[in-house]
């Protein structure tokens, strides 16, 4: 299947691309926004050519002050509702209560707790029942990035995941906000090219990597949060084909 989509887009532009996907997995397209500068190129996209995906973001709590704002300018830009996940909150005051507010800093485990808490849960329920997911992920990100597709399954959410700016350059991402006035994080103009929540984000050094201030106090291979941790299989890929066919098909009848 990840073939046969491959094939499909060929030749198409972006916005065909995103089109065409629409159509195809109907309903069950959904793009998720950190409303950084790459999800701010997305989000353009999809709502100036009125895509009918589905946009979401996940509000893990701690999130800068200059993330809230751009999301406000994203609202009155659009005149679109994106809908927002929050993390559980028994777990999360739990995970206050007992390990304190900086648990993250003392270990990779510690973290990736926090991580799940904040995010991958809150993600898990916003992927469910839909059959693919759009991302900002692009291959010059990090070096765990390097050999993104632009299709791919994700055995962690069970899904499909099109990762539509693969080959765009951090410049091009640049470019088309400028050209095309999209609202993007001040934050940006300071540094900070990769922006997650406020405590585990700083701005890079010169030379530095795309992603060195995301979780800066770890090695570079363990940089991921959960959120994209993707494993390919064929055979779950024939699943996922055959079950939405059955779907849509009893749909029809």
């Amino acid at each position: 299947m990840i073939d046969k989509l491959k094939q499909e887009i060929k030749n198409k532009t972006v916005v065909e691309q995103l089109l065409f996907l629409s159509e195809k997995f109907k309903d069950k397209i959904v793009f998720s926004t950190s409303f950084g500068q790459e999800d701010q190129v997305i989000t353009d996209l999809i709502l100036k050519n009125n895509i009918p995906i589905k946009v979401f973001s996940l509000d893990t709590g701690r999130l800068f002050e200059e993330t809230y704002k751009v999301y406000n300018k994203t609202l009155e830009k659009y005149n679109n509702k994106i809908k927002i996940y929050n993390p559980n909150t028994e777990k999360v005051e739990k995970l206050l209560s007992e390990k304190g507010p900086y648990s993250f800093y003392e270990s990779t485990e510690n973290r990736k707790e926090c991580c799940g808490i904040r995010k991958v849960e809150p993600l898990k329920r916003a992927l469910s029942g839909n059959a693919c997911w759009i991302t900002g992920l692009r291959a010059e990100q990090s070096t765990a990035r390097n050999e993104l597709e632009f299709f791919e399954w994700d055995e962690n959410f069970k899904i499909i995941k099109f990762n539509v700016l693969k080959d765009w350059t951090l410049a091009d991402i640049n470019d088309y906000l400028v050209k095309y006035n999209v609202p993007y994080n001040s934050l940006h103009d300071k540094g900070f090219i990769s922006i997650g929540c406020s405590p585990c984000t700083r701005a890079i050094k010169k030379g530095e990597d795309i992603r060195a201030g995301r979780w800066w106090w770890e090695d570079n291979s363990k940089k991921e949060c959960g959120l994209h941790e993707t494993t390919k299989t064929e055979e779950n890929l024939l699943i996922i084909k055959t079950s939405f066919r059955i779907e849509q098909a009893a749909k029809e009848e």
